[in-house]
């Protein structure tokens, strides 16, 4: 399992939400990865000097580069779910089974997991 980030997720680690901290402490208990695409974390990413508790987690995440073959995926899925939010369908592709996602925009990420046809638990923070 692993916990996914959306860009409300890593700026609730910027802002030491306790929520997130602790469901990130449960899934690590449990054994999951931290995992986000790199375009995420544009999102989220705005002044290093003012993110230093970003910063310091962002090494302990799996961010994970977006290869051609990847960006024309999420546009696909984009087509069939008829959604426009090209971050949140990369974001959705990094999702396994099993895997909780934690995101500010739950709407568009439910449908996006749903055209996929996996469970993913999406979980709003």
């Amino acid at each position: 399992m692993n916990l996914v980030l959306g860009a409300g997720g890593l700026i609730a680690i910027d802002r030491d939400d306790r929520r997130v901290a602790g469901l990130i402490e449960l899934g690590r208990r449990a054994g999951a990865s931290l995992v986000t695409s790199a375009p995420v974390v544009s999102q989220a990413w705005r002044d290093g000097r003012r993110q230093a508790r970003l910063a310091r987690w962002l090494p302990m995440v799996n961010v994970r580069a977006v290869a051609l073959h990847e960006a024309r995926a999420a546009g696909e899925l984009l087509a069939t779910s008829g959604t426009s939010d090209a971050v949140d369908a990369l974001l959705a592709l990094e999702t396994v089974p099993g895997d909780q996602l934690l995101t500010s925009d739950p709407s568009d990420l439910r449908t996006l997991i749903a055209h996929r046809g996996i469970a993913v638990s999406v979980v709003l923070v």
